[in-house]
């Protein structure tokens, strides 16, 4: 009895000499992983999260956008990112789709890195599974940041400004990060670290959600002062599949199932602990109330704020950096946000400026100090790799931290500008206010629960919709981004 094509080892095309099978089914594993953070992760997140009437808007904001990343991934933006150098920024343009192509080895062709003189410093990138394999695992980081952006506009935004959105984003904002700092562009040349996306993702999708929501405009007056969650546990839910799903988001980066890989989930967990716990004592310190959206809001910032340096750093480092994700972020929404006009005007929906934008600058910053040089070794392309802690080269380690989160910044905030002042042109950016007062009903035609909801009814006698003001009195505000001691960013 023969055994089949697909089991016969280095003897046929479907198990070439150089797959890894360990390798590929981790890597396919932790681009799983990271899929499921979206769909149905940050899915029920936004749909519990959210006022009762936005809870389908906010829910389909982030189906559509993990369905059209996917197409525009496959078709033009993977290249982008990770193919043949067009610009020291950009890559080549062209479809992932065909049979050669996604069954060869992978490879990220820029990204060979060389010495001063010229003379090669490390090989190109090539791991030891398909060209889909990488595909795939690159997509759903692609489609995670698209739905981060989401958060900042939640409960105004033109639907279908938001369909127009998410492929011009993705492709004029997030390939450029992506090429520039991971694909072999200039900054990955220069040897800027970031382990697994807290400047690709977390900071350019904290830019591009608070310059998108200033040009969208905010939402009605009631909803910014009253935005109570229409289902905790729901939400819960949701940030528990968000927590275990970063196994895959920084375990799947060293691209292999290896040391590094387990350092980098071991961090992970020991880092959005802390943050956790810190902000959670914080809550009670200041506001005499443990809050389990607090305690989410901490949970997410520590997860973003080790990403840049997961599989860099000590177990003591990513205890620090879990205290400095805990407290700062915690700061700047609760403290700093009450006292800037500019971050009252605009009406960030989920506090996305300051649980991705600040902790994934934050995490960048700190990983420039505590990137330890046997980790940096291996997994960082550039010799003598390491912190600020560990003496020489390590100060001009973190400066080339900071100058790479000024370009994620700038790049993002001149971007989404643009694409937002091109949209308004063909679309309004934000709904009309006769769909704000309704929400879900007005806009899709459908609703969440076949229950009494946050306030919102149809009154006969006035042939019109009205607001139960009583319903669910007690709320704290939630204003600007929705932020006080109890209220989730």
């Amino acid at each position: 009895m023969s055994v089949p094509v697909a089991y016969q080892g280095n003897t046929t095309a479907a198990v070439a000499d150089w797959l890894n099978k360990g390798d590929n089914a981790w890597q396919m594993t932790a681009a799983t992983l990271v899929g499921i953070q979206s769909v149905p992760g940050l899915i029920i997140l936004y749909g519990g999260i959210v006022k009762k009437k936005w809870a389908v808007n906010s829910a389909f904001m982030a189906l559509y956008a993990f369905a059209a990343v996917w197409l525009c991934w496959v078709v033009w933006a993977y290249n982008m990112s990770f193919g043949d150098k067009l610009l020291p920024l950009w890559g080549k343009a062209k479809p992932s789709l065909g049979q050669k192509f996604l069954t060869k080895q992978a490879a990220l062709p820029a990204s060979t890195h060389y010495f001063k003189s010229g003379d090669v410093e490390s090989p190109m990138i090539t791991p030891y599974y398909p060209m889909a394999t990488m595909v795939y695992f690159q997509c759903v980081f692609a489609a995670i940041t698209l739905i981060l952006i989401a958060g900042s506009l939640l409960g105004r935004m033109n639907f279908r400004a938001w369909m127009l959105f998410v492929p011009l984003w993705l492709t004029f904002s997030y390939t450029v990060t992506a090429f520039s700092i991971w694909g072999g562009g200039f900054l990955f040349q220069w040897g800027v670290m970031d382990y697994s996306g807290g400047y690709v993702i977390h900071l350019s999708a904290g830019v591009a959600g608070f310059t998108a929501a200033y040009w969208v405009g905010p939402r009605l007056k009631k909803d910014r002062e009253r935005f109570p969650p229409n289902n905790l546990l729901l939400m819960l839910a949701g940030a528990g599949l968000l927590w275990m799903g970063w196994a895959g988001f920084n375990g799947g980066d060293p691209y292999a199932a290896n040391i590094d890989s387990s350092m980098a989930v071991l961090n992970t967990n020991i880092c959005a602990a802390t943050s956790l716990l810190v902000w959670t004592c914080l809550d009670v310190i200041f506001f005499k109330k443990p809050s389990v959206i607090g305690a989410v809001q901490g949970m997410i910032t520590g997860l973003v704020c080790i990403t840049p340096g997961a599989g860099l750093v000590q177990g003591w480092a990513a205890i620090a950096m879990g205290v400095i994700s805990g407290s700062v972020p915690w700061y700047t929404m609760m403290v700093v946000h009450k006292r800037s006009q500019l971050l009252q005007k605009v009406d960030d929906t989920l506090g996305v400026f300051h649980t991705h934008a600040v902790a994934g600058f934050l995490g960048g910053a700190s990983t420039g100090l505590f990137a330890e040089p046997t980790l940096c070794s291996l997994f960082l392309p550039v010799t003598n790799s390491r912190g600020a802690f560990y003496g020489s080269p390590g100060g001009v380690q973190f400066l080339k931290q900071l100058v790479g989160a000024l370009f994620v910044v700038g790049w993002n905030l001149v971007v989404t500008t643009i694409i937002c002042l091109v949209i308004r042109i063909v679309v309004p950016l934000r709904m009309p206010d006769d769909q704000l007062l309704v929400g879900d009903d007005a806009v899709h035609g459908e609703e969440a629960y076949a229950l009494w909801g946050d306030g919102e009814k149809f009154d006969i006698t006035k042939h019109g919709w009205s607001d139960d003001t009583q319903h669910n009195a007690g709320q704290l505000p939630a204003v600007g981004a929705g932020l006080n001691a109890g209220q989730m960013a």
